[in-house]
């Protein structure tokens, strides 16, 4: 009783978060991935692309791609349509167009780990692998979205044959640039021209929004009273779990969502990856449950 007052009392005062509860448009787009997967890249990638006579910023990024986990429905009902969302949501069959960026999860958890210090989720001594452990099984305070495996398989697989649905990945991203952000243009009807093509690019830097984050991250609703010390934009970098991650780790990983990231191109290391026969005999009742 008290919590649903509560909760219409912060709708009515606009201080609510809208998350799932957003009133879906039809002509909204969405932004959507795991946490640490290039979402906010991919936000000024787009900002840039359709506003280019004004560069995106942290200081403008809600206003043109507003992050639905972060703003309350009360500003989500005041831009305009049509609207780009930001989303870490799993599967929502209501968003009409979605733009699905997955990133190898191996590099995702170390990216996740300086994130959650940066955020004070966690001290600085807490042990990476017992962190890793932590990610497979849904033990973080981001639970709420799944685990990697649950989020990337709930769009790719569920919705990637459909139209309206865009996959990039990350590593495709960082090794052509050009070629993926020519794909996002297509998918809103712009024409990837070399010079629009660059301009983005350019825009989108990861030096820029570094440079970006040293002025602005202090008033950004994202980073806002969170460490300083630690870079909400890290290395931007691909393969890192290589030299980072122990090869127990990299296993711990691979056994949970190899197949996964076997079906979507990342190549396996580690030779432990549970068969899809195996994790479908894992979910069913045992023998004596069974009617």
């Amino acid at each position: 009783m008290i919590y649903g007052i509560k909760r219409v009392l912060k709708y009515a005062l606009g201080r609510d978060t809208a998350g799932r509860t957003l009133a879906v448009r039809p002509d909204d787009t969405f932004i959507v991935s795991y946490p640490r997967s290039g979402n906010t890249w991919t936000r000024f990638l787009v900002a840039n692309l359709l506003h280019p006579a004004e560069p995106a910023t942290f200081a403008n990024i809600e206003r043109w791609v507003p992050d639905t986990e972060a703003q309350s429905s009360r500003y989500m009902r005041s831009i305009p349509s049509p609207r780009t969302i930001k989303s870490h949501s799993y599967f929502d069959p209501r968003y009409p167009r979605v733009i699905y960026v997955v990133r190898d999860p191996r590099d995702v958890v170390l990216s996740y780990y300086d994130f959650s210090r940066k955020y004070r989720h966690i001290e600085d001594n807490y042990p990476l692998e017992r962190y890793v452990s932590d990610c497979i099984r849904g033990r973080l305070i981001s639970a709420g979205w799944g685990t990697w495996g649950e989020n990337v398989a709930s769009w790719a697989f569920a919705r990637g044959a459909r139209p309206g649905f865009l996959l990039l990945k990350y590593e495709d991203m960082k090794a052509q640039p050009e070629r993926e952000l020519a794909r996002i243009a297509r998918f809103y009807g712009v024409e990837p021209t070399t010079e629009l093509l660059a301009t983005t690019l350019a825009r989108s830097s990861a030096d820029r929004m570094r440079e970006l984050e040293k002025t602005q991250g202090k008033d950004w609703v994202s980073t806002k009273d969170k460490r300083s010390d630690i870079p909400f934009i890290r290395t931007a970098s691909t393969g890192g779990w290589r030299s980072q991650l122990k090869p127990e780790t990299v296993a711990e990983i691979e056994s949970a969502w190899g197949n996964i990231m076997a079906q979507l191109g990342y190549e396996l290391v580690s030779g432990k990856t549970e068969s899809a026969e195996t994790v479908y005999a894992a979910a069913l009742p045992s023998p004596g449950e069974r009617r």
